[in-house]
């Protein structure tokens, strides 16, 4: 009997490994249909889902009803497991390389347990040739059992996307791939169980590595195009979405806009692959120079509001500064690898007071995380920076501004989100 038809049977369990924005979506849409175990190392974590608490934010507890799942902690509850799903965070570290500590340490946790005839799928973001070179030796060492020989592994790339209540894991087509054509054939049709679109078998696990990559480095490369041109557009007197909204008007034009480009994916998937090309004798010029561009926008932000500030003949060094969003995207709690914390970094280099408010993160996470929290917001400041167009902010007007702003103070609306609609105000967007 296939693993599919055991797992169908309820013969079989699924456990997915890592419950954080990704394998926690996925683990509670299998366990609608069939048996899971949800494991996260983070005893915390798991209290939080056993009482139908999403860490994360993104789900509801209406989401948890009706779940065959059993959250879970112990390494000893997952020898009942047969099909793993690992789907683990794969940061960067402070020098823009691959950090794959929490990838590796699934994978031991997986060895541990692995059985004669279990199957491990990963779904983390990791450069082509990762999951072969990297996780399956891990695997063998721990299990003491043979690839393929002994257990199957596969890939099959997350994309869920934060905050999107559209596309979630149920209505995206799956990219599946296998070692081999058996692996394959049930891997794709384990997850054809709660993918109603179905699924794309990928050629290899390699390129199935590969093209969930180049999701986000296209996107990211896209992005500091138009940040460089926003850059470039500001220095002429011309405001970037007047332009884009002219061109776009072209019925082959990518609409791509200016922006922070942060976050657990769009901004660290690109230095996976340039990490591999290296590895590999090449230097990756337009990806890295994309980077560059994107990585510095916070900086750019800042300097331009300080010198506006410093333009109406206020000293820049008594000066008040609110920053509105600390998030890496609007309307979701997470601060990870949010570019805002450049724009605050920037401004307290020139002594600038910075308060910073948002209606979605949480102030104990930014303190450990950037070394600030949340304030309240006051009167009487310098300048204003929307750095996250969240939902909260889109119904402000010139009145409100006016109120929190002293005299002569700048509103910088990052997205542009109330471009034409600001007349008395000293106002710039990308």
């Amino acid at each position: 009997m296939s693993i599919y038809d055991r797992i169908i049977k309820k013969d079989a369990k699924i456990a997915v490994i890592g419950l954080g924005y990704v394998g926690l979506p996925i683990a509670l849409a299998f366990a609608k249909k069939v048996k899971v175990i949800g494991f996260d190392i983070h005893e915390g974590r798991v209290n939080m889902m056993k009482k139908g608490i999403d860490p994360s934010n993104e789900l509801s507890k209406e989401d948890f009803k009706n779940s065959d799942i059993q959250f879970t902690h112990k390494l000893e509850d997952l020898k009942t497991a047969n099909f793993f799903i690992v789907a683990v965070p794969t940061p960067i570290d402070e020098h823009n390389l691959p950090d794959l500590k929490p990838l590796l340490g699934a994978s031991t946790t997986v060895g541990k347990v692995l059985k004669k005839g279990d199957y491990v799928v990963y779904e983390s973001t990791v450069y082509p040739g990762c999951t072969e070179e990297d996780c399956i030796p891990v695997l063998e060492k721990l299990s003491g059992l043979k690839f393929i020989k002994d257990f199957k592994v596969g890939y099959s790339p997350e994309r869920i996307n934060p905050g999107d209540r559209e596309h979630t894991i149920t209505k995206i087509l799956k990219v599946v791939s296998g070692c081999d054509k058996e692996s394959l054939d049930n891997i794709s049709k384990v997850y054809e169980i709660i993918v109603e679109p179905g699924t794309h078998k990928a050629a290899s696990i390699k390129v199935a590595e590969a093209a969930k990559i180049i999701e986000n480095t296209q996107r990211d490369v896209n992005i500091a195009l138009m940040n460089e041109l926003s850059i470039i557009f500001s220095r002429m007197g011309i405001n970037t979405y007047d332009v884009l909204e002219a061109a776009g008007t072209k019925w082959n034009f990518l609409k791509f806009f200016p922006g922070l480009v942060g976050g657990h994916c769009i901004g660290v998937d690109p230095y996976y692959l340039t990490y591999k090309a290296e590895s590999l004798g090449y230097h990756a010029r337009v990806i890295n120079s994309g980077r560059y561009v994107n990585d510095s926008m916070g900086f750019y932000i800042a300097k331009n509001l300080v010198k506006k500030i410093s333009s109406q003949g206020k000293n820049i060094s008594k000066s008040k500064v609110l920053v509105m969003g600390a998030t890496f995207k609007e309307d979701v709690s997470d601060i990870r690898n949010s570019k805002v914390a450049d724009i605050v970094k920037e401004l307290k280099s020139f002594s600038v007071k910075v308060d910073v408010v948002d209606p979605h993160a949480d102030s104990e996470e930014l303190k450990h995380e950037y070394g600030f929290g949340l304030s309240k917001i006051a009167k009487g400041y310098d300048g204003v920076i929307v750095a996250v167009n969240h939902k909260e902010y889109k119904v402000l007007d010139e009145k409100y501004f006016k109120s929190v702003l002293a005299s002569k103070g700048v509103l910088v609306d990052v997205k542009g989100m109330y471009r034409g609609k600001m007349k008395n105000l000293i106002y710039w967007s990308l």
